[in-house]
């Protein structure tokens, strides 16, 4: 099964100039935990709720604090013809519960979910990817930042 089968099409990006207050409200009407972040139609981070919360709230920053200053950077993502299983066990090795996911011309066409994986790939193919995912550590650790 290719991405593009799996993934959330219809994905909402979030400009680094807003505000975290705007980001976690965009999340709590979407009933979401992330956002990508672009800016002049190129992909430059990811925001997610937990960033919200340890990066920013557990640090003393208010709702104002730019999206920014506690995003993540680094642009970690998926193509769409790729087949779901290779991008489930990316996820697990980069440990990160989702990956925006691009076209070859580079334009974000949806997001891919550690659930979308488990409603589409077999249980043990899931299971791997939650447990990598999981594992402490890792180059997206919160302790890290």
């Amino acid at each position: 099964m290719k991405v593009r089968e799996a993934m959330t099409g219809d994905v909402c990006l979030v400009d680094p100039d807003r505000s975290i207050g705007d980001a976690a409200r965009m999340m709590a009407e979407q009933d979401i935990g992330a956002l990508p972040v672009g800016e002049n139609d190129r992909l430059v981070g990811m925001i997610t709720d937990r960033d919200i919360a340890v990066r920013a709230v557990a640090q003393g920053f208010g709702p104002d604090t730019p999206i920014r200053d506690v995003m993540s950077p680094e642009v970690l993502y998926c193509f769409d013809e790729e087949e779901l299983e290779d991008a489930a066990q990316n996820m697990g090795s980069l440990k990160v519960r989702r990956l925006p996911v691009l076209n070859r011309s580079k334009r974000l066409v949806g997001i891919l979910s550690i659930s979308d994986v488990a409603q589409c790939e077999d249980a043990k193919q899931t299971g791997q990817a939650i447990a990598d995912i999981s594992a402490p550590g890792g180059a997206h650790s919160q302790a890290v930042h």
